[in-house]
């Protein structure tokens, strides 16, 4: 019989790549979605058909929801990916923040430990709990499982919550539950919302106005905010099969997901640019301080090697490739769009 697995936010950017991995397994996947008023399945519009996919309704601020979910389906795992997951967003909301990011988590957390132990539990934790601090010797920066941690962010505060509850149930009551502290990951299905899919929606539309005989001097600007930030950027793809090979480890355990390289804003914009040709990137960027954040995370650069090491994980996509297809799926989606208008 296949193996019943339940993720929790499905419909974002990982749980899509989530579902189409265990699909793959031969899982029977059970996405939880919350009621929204307008659709938002579109990530898994082209798995939908599968018969072995099933979506229900639940919320994670609702302990009864998460219940009643789990005792139907008594899952062999369970993927919590939903959060609040802007970090900007979070400072506007942080008391929403916490309670579906931090308590979310430990209504889960409560649910296994009092009804089901023995599935196995993926909590998605993030990079940014790191805020400023970083272990350095010698010359090289980074952060890794060791690093301490010192959230700059409502969104940090409420991930750290949730990874040290995992810690917490998994010491205290032998739950079978890893976090996999995943550093910045992106990908074609990225919300808009996102620096690196704001830059490579607007190069597509950008690359459009110009074929289209626009004047260059009139074209619209680029808003962003710090470009100094640097990030370790990797591909969705890559670190949801890090998910899925954390849980069929016999040990339970923590894991950072990275590339080990790290890129400014700066550097994602001049990568994104030179793919439709254009070298003077900032003749078309707006430093603008509506999007500075109040507390900014420098420099984040993730050392990977316990997972390497343990899982036998290594990511396949690189910096160059990432942004590759971002820009290249953008551009074809307002081709199609210019087609169907």
């Amino acid at each position: 019989m296949n193996k019943n697995a339940i993720v929790f936010g499905i419909t974002g950017q990982d749980g899509s790549y989530l579902a189409e991995l265990l699909l793959g397994k031969n899982y029977n996947v059970i996405g939880v979605t919350r009621r929204v008023s307008t659709g938002n399945t579109g990530r898994i519009a082209h798995l939908m058909d599968c018969p072995h996919l099933r979506l229900v309704e639940g919320d994670l601020t609702d302990y009864s929801s998460i219940l009643r979910i789990i005792e139907e389906y008594e899952p062999k795992e369970v993927y919590n990916l939903a959060a609040m997951s802007h970090v900007g967003t979070s400072f506007d909301q942080p008391l929403l923040s916490f309670d579906v990011t931090g308590k979310g988590c430990l209504n889960i957390l409560e649910v296994l430990r009092e009804h089901s132990s023995y599935a196995r539990f993926y909590q998605a934790s993030s990079s940014e709990m790191f805020g400023d601090a970083l272990t350095q010797i010698g010359g090289d920066k980074y952060q890794d499982e060791k690093t301490l941690f010192r959230p700059q962010s409502p969104y940090a505060i409420a991930k750290l919550a949730a990874h040290h509850a995992t810690r917490l149930y998994r010491q205290s009551y032998g739950l079978h539950a890893s976090c996999g502290i995943l550093f910045n990951h992106e990908s074609e299905r990225r919300g808009g919302r996102f620096v690196t899919k704001k830059i490579t929606k607007y190069i597509a539309k950008l690359h459009h106005y110009l074929e289209e005989d626009g004047d260059i001097e009139s074209a619209p600007k680029l808003h962003l905010g710090n470009l100094d930030a640097k990030r370790d950027w990797g591909h969705a793809e890559d670190y949801v099969r890090a998910m899925w090979l954390m849980l069929q480890e016999d040990v339970p355990d923590d894991y950072v997901i990275a590339t080990g390289t790290t890129h400014s804003v700066r550097d994602f914009l001049k990568a994104a640019f030179n793919k439709i040709g254009i070298e003077e990137y900032m003749d078309f960027v707006v430093q603008d301080p509506k999007f500075m954040r109040p507390s900014e995370v420098p420099y984040l650069k993730g050392n990977y090697s316990k997972a390497r090491v343990v899982l036998g994980w290594d990511p396949k996509v690189d910096f160059d490739q990432l942004v590759s297809r971002m820009v290249e799926y953008d551009i074809q989606q307002v081709k199609e769009q210019e087609t169907a208008g």
